[in-house]
Parts: C-alpha cells; sequence; structure tokens
C-alpha cells in the first residue's frame, strides 16, 4: 500500500509519530483495554502488533478497530498497534534483535531467510479449513520447506498508469514493446514535462522489470539470473531513457505516490493499485492500466504483484496468543479482510471468496489491474531480501549512468546475491 497523499511518501514520516532515540523506535500506539478502564488490567497478555505507516487515509483508524474488536472477542489479549513510519524493514529487522520485538508484524516482501533463521513461527495450525480459499500463489509465497511462515493479507499490484487524453493528443499509443515506450515517453516530453516517471533516482522498480520481461528470473530454483545476456540486454537499454532526457527525477514524492501523474506533471507513471482511487478522483476515466512491455519478442509483459504478509515472532513471549490474532483477522474475519482490501486504497484480496465480492475492482481500469496481475503478474522471490536485492539495484544506477559495462556490472553483482542467496539457504 503506498501514500494517497501529497505530503506523504510510501515510507514517509507521519509528523509526531516517530522519534528515534538511543536507537530505539518510539511510535505512536493504541493498546485495546477489555475492561475500559484505560489500565488493560483486564487482559493477561498484550501484544505488540506492528504495522507500516500506510498512508491511505483511515488506513490507521482501521487497524485500531480491529484490535478493538479482537479485544471484545478476546478479553484475556489486548493489542498496543504500533504505526511505524520511516525506513519500516531497516527499523524492523533491527528491533527483531531486540527485547522490544514486536509479537506480530507484517512484512512487505516475505523473506525465506527469516524463516529459516527462526525468527518467524509456522502457521500452519492457523489456517485450518481456510486454507484452500487462499490462492495457491500466496500458500506458495509463505511456503519454506512445506510450512506456512505467514498469512497473506492482501496483494498489490503495480504496473503502468498512462493519460488517455495527452497520449491521444500526442498520436502515441499505448506503448506494448519497450522500444515503444522509450519512444513514447521521448514524444510526450515537453519543455515544461517530462513523459514518463519510474522514481525519483530513474529507476523505481525498472531494473526487476526489465528482468522479467525478457522472461527471465531474479532468482530461480537457488541461482541468480538476472545476469544472462538477454536480462543484461533489457537492463542496459534503461540507459536509453537517460539519455532521452526524457524521465522525471526529483519529484516531492516517489513512485508509489499518486501526485506526479493525478497533477499532471507527467502523462505515464509507474504505480500501484493502491493509488487508484486518488488518481481517479483527480482525473475521472481519463487514465488507463498497461503492464511493463515485453522487451522484445521471446519476452513477455509483466506487472509486480507484491503485497503485505502477517508473521509471528517465534521468538516471542507470546507465540500462541500472537498466533491467535492473526489467525482471528486474517483467516477467520473476511469482512474485514475485505474492508481492509477496498476501503483504503485497492488492493487484491488473496483469499478466493473475498476476492470475488470485491465490487470496487470489478469494473474498469480497476478490473484491467486485476486482470493483468492474473495474466502477466511477477513476484519477488522469497529469498529476495535487501542482501539479494542491493547488488541488482547498485549495478543499474551505474548503468545507468555509463559508469562501466553491463555485462560486468551484472555479473559481478550477481554473484553477491548468489552469496547472499546460498547464505539464506544454508
Amino acid at each position: 500500500m503506498s501514500a494517497r497523499r501529497a505530503e506523504l511518501s510510501r515510507r514517509g514520516f507521519l509528523t509526531g509519530s516517530l522519534l528515534v532515540a538511543a536507537g530505539s523506535v518510539v511510535t505512536t500506539a493504541c493498546t485495546t483495554d477489555p475492561t475500559g478502564s484505560g489500565s488493560g488490567s483486564g487482559a493477561k497478555t498484550t501484544l505488540n502488533v506492528w504495522f507500516h505507516a500506510y498512508g491511505e487515509a483511515g488506513a490507521q483508524d482501521a487497524a485500531l478497530r480491529y484490535a478493538k474488536d479482537f479485544t471484545k472477542a478476546n478479553p484475556d489479549i489486548a493489542v498496543k498497534v504500533s504505526w511505524v513510519p520511516g525506513d519500516y524493514t531497516a527499523k524492523l529487522n533491527a528491533t527483531l534483535l531486540t527485547s522490544g520485538a514486536p509479537d506480530v508484524f507484517e512484512i512487505g516482501d516475505f523473506s525465506e531467510g527469516m524463516a529459516r533463521r527462526g525468527q518467524t513461527a509456522a502457521l500452519d495450525d492457523i489456517y485450518g479449513s481456510a486454507e484452500e480459499d487462499f490462492n495457491k500463489a500466496a500458500r506458495a509465497y509463505v511456503t519454506v520447506d512445506g510450512k506456512k511462515y505467514g498469512v497473506k493479507m492482501v496483494d498489490d499490484v503495480m504496473m503502468l498508469y498512462y493519460r488517455k487524453s495527452v497520449l491521444a493528443k500526442a498520436g502515441v499509443a499505448p506503448p506494448a514493446t519497450f522500444d515503444a515506450l522509450r519512444a513514447a515517453a521521448k514524444k510526450l516530453t515537453t519543455a515544461k514535462n517530462k513523459g514518463l516517471y519510474l522514481g525519483n533516482d530513474g529507476l523505481g522498480d525498472a531494473p526487476l522489470m526489465a528482468v522479467w520481461s525478457t522472461g527471465g528470473n531474479l532468482v530461480a530454483d537457488g541461482k541468480v539470473g538476472y545476469a544472462a545476456p538477454a536480462a543484461v540486454e533489457a537492463v542496459a537499454a534503461l540507459k536509453q531513457l537517460h539519455d532521452d532526457k526524457s524521465l522525471l527525477i526529483g519529484f516531492t514524492t516517489d513512485w508509489w505516490d499518486p501526485s506526479a501523474f493525478a497533477q499532471g506533471v507527467v502523462p505515464i507513471q509507474w504505480s500501484g493499485l493502491w493509488a487508484m482511487p486518488a488518481i481517479k478522483e483527480a482525473l475521472g476515466d481519463d487514465f488507463g492500466v498497461i503492464p511493463w512491455p515485453a522487451f522484445k519478442a521471446g519476452g513477455t509483459p509483466a506487472v509486480r504483484v507484491g503485497g503485505w504478509t502477517s508473521c509471528v515472532n517465534a521468538k516471542g513471549k507470546h507465540v500462541a496468543a500472537a498466533k491467535r490474532f492473526v489467525q482471528w483477522l486474517w483467516v477467520e474475519q473476511t469482512t474485514l479482510q475485505k474492508d481492509f482490501a477496498e476501503s483504503y486504497g485497492f488492493h487484491v484480496s488473496p483469499r478466493t471468496s473475498v476476492a470475488a465480492t470485491a465490487g470496487k475492482l470489478s469494473q474498469g481500469a480497476a478490473k484491467d489491474t486485476v486482470g493483468l496481475a492474473a495474466r502477466y503478474g511477477r513476484s519477488n522471490p522469497s529469498t529476495w531480501d535487501t542482501a539479494t536485492a542491493t547488488p541488482l539495484a547498485a549495478a543499474a544506477n551505474k548503468i545507468v549512468r555509463g559508469e562501466g559495462d553491463p555485462a560486468r556490472l551484472l555479473a559481478d553483482a550477481a554473484r553477491q546475491s548468489q552469496t547472499a542467496v546460498d547464505k539464506q539457504r544454508s
């Protein structure tokens, strides 16, 4: 999920909600109180549940409401909801090594390494009869050595938005190949506006999409694949967008926020389904969605399917209560799951039964996006953590700046990523 408002980025700060002191993280938090006394004394256990700072209006209130409803149903368990802005992943990884680690936490890209290190608890026992209602990809996504170490909360789809009227006026068709995307971005660039926004660094998810657009893999069967010849050619081609000076770089918000597109600063932007309500409010029906185009013949279009997964701290003091919270909210409460998926930005529920009732996603561009995800969706592999991903990002940055041979840079990066993958799987 991402920020809706211009003043918030996906990992942006909420005023007054985060202080970092002596390496510790202090967040705004609310603890449910079954007694109504304000002391929480009626509960035998208090869970610390972490959420990253969703930018969509109402998301924080929803998380607090869900926690209160849980405590009403389970009065022995109070819930402290911690809303964590900033670099959530870095703060979570650091806090998991301390006594202040949360009992329940969400992660944006499921980590096989966390399961193998014993940081996340196996949750097979909480799925029950609902297991088959989670789509196959959602179940496979959290499975390590035959056990499930999380419950997928929402699927987030990332794709290209384009402004229908602007492209039509310029005589530009929605691009279906990388060459067409480059040509469109170049033609749509004017003295006042750039043609394409991928992110403030000029790349965003583009290196991943470039690899996938060749039909290749970031990691498959434990082997890093982004240094394959076709992938090298596709990643190297991103430099052409920079050379053409058709990319918006350094906007006030990053790619996960729709402001650049909604405000007419660019006619094509990479962003997510979560941003669609804000875009529709600003532009009406004057927009469409397309996948990242196939690089060339033999490749394939791609959209990125990410999302958030609820996990239990295996080393926490309240594992059983934490499992109960995750089970209650993300397995049993389908009404709340539907609310979370549709009411605070748009997201796709991993539950087949819940997704089938998603009226807001059954028409227009939202329906088109769901269809793109079904046809072209690709997800980061479970080994794609910071250590694995950083070498590709660093190499791609050097490539687009013309600071080395792409094949050599990506080969070196792939060796670093392979070391990180091997370490996770050892």
